[in-house]
């Protein structure tokens, strides 16, 4: 039997200042554009307070 691996592929990826409720926007967008295969995940640079929004095909 075959065994599927689910890889995440980085479709783009985009820094941007810190936005403290940045967080809502990626939840919303994860529940919302589920059906299309796609992930949004949000990362913060500890030392200069960066705030990256990568978007991922399932």
């Amino acid at each position: 039997m075959e065994e599927k691996q689910d890889k995440l592929e980085l479709i783009a990826a985009k820094g941007f200042k810190q936005y403290d409720e940045m967080y809502k926007i990626v939840d919303y967008l994860n529940k919302n554009l589920k059906h299309k295969n796609v992930m949004f995940g949000l990362t913060k640079n500890k030392e200069n307070g960066s705030m990256t929004i990568s978007i991922y095909e399932v």
